[in-house]
């Protein structure tokens, strides 16, 4: 990266520091009002199918529930954005409620996320668990113990972090443990396939580059879906049910592509 690209992304960084409600360039992608724009895939299930009705919306905010399961059964599901970004920052407020349903794994436990750089929803089988992306996973902790939030996971992706490749599925962030359904402003600047910055309440808490398509922790996908070595310069954004019931009141974007496109023609 040049120095005046650094700059660039210095300069996109502290945007970052103002308030989200100050800023009126923020666009939400969830309405408040109902799933328009967005479709469920929920492993086991064609596209479009939401099954249990797994994702709702209840009082202005988008719910992650299984009141009409019997058991989790591996029904591990994502709701699409309908249109793919390259270059942005993504606001996502969340909590989690209630209880894991029965037969969820337990690394599930208080456990979901969205998908960043998501493969289109048309591309996954139906038997697929999770779509090829680059996860920002949301944990929240009990009463003891460190469990920090906005952690990477890498299906079917790969990526770098201080120049080198993490040999793990999961990178920690090095952000608190939040507790108590406490509401939690999780922020990603996502630069194309350059750099990805993960924010919790302002902080920043990871920082990777370079994201690819490789590795595995993806099941039952289409091999030609899976291009290894290719670059991850843009996808989808995908919400995650995972077992354990969270609630989003807040899902919001702010488009960089044009401002960064105009930056990279004046280089």
């Amino acid at each position: 990266m040049n120095i005046r690209n650094l700059v660039f992304l210095m300069a996109l960084t502290g945007c970052l520091s103002i308030s989200a409600q100050k800023n009126k360039k923020w666009k939400p992608l969830f309405n408040g009002r109902n799933l328009k724009g967005w479709t469920a895939k929920i492993t086991g299930y064609a596209l479009g199918d939401n099954y249990g009705n797994t994702f709702r919306v209840k009082e202005g905010k988008l719910v992650v529930s299984y009141d009409q399961y019997e058991g989790f059964n591996n029904r591990f599901g994502h709701l699409f954005y309908k249109k793919p970004f390259t270059h942005y920052i993504l606001a996502i407020e969340y909590r989690f409620t209630g209880t894991q349903v029965s037969g969820g794994p337990s690394w599930a436990y208080k456990n979901s996320g969205v998908m960043l750089h998501c493969q289109p929803p048309s591309t996954m089988t139906t038997n697929q668990d999770f779509p090829i992306s680059l996860e920002n996973q949301f944990l929240e902790g009990d009463s003891t113990g460190i469990r920090p939030t906005c952690n990477l996971c890498t299906p079917g992706t790969e990526v770098l972090i201080k120049g080198k490749k993490p040999a793990d599925h999961c990178i920690k962030s090095s952000s608190p443990t939040f507790r108590n359904g406490e509401w939690i402003r999780a922020e990603m600047l996502v630069l194309g396939d350059s750099v990805i910055k993960h924010i919790v309440n302002g902080d920043t808490v990871l920082v990777y580059e370079k994201p690819s398509i490789g590795g595995g922790v993806v099941n039952n996908y289409d091999p030609a879906a899976k291009q290894d070595g290719q670059p991850l310069s843009g996808g989808f954004i995908a919400l995650q049910s995972e077992s354990s019931p969270i609630e989003f009141r807040k899902v919001e974007i702010i488009d960089l592509r044009k401002k960064y496109r105009k930056k990279k023609l004046s280089n």
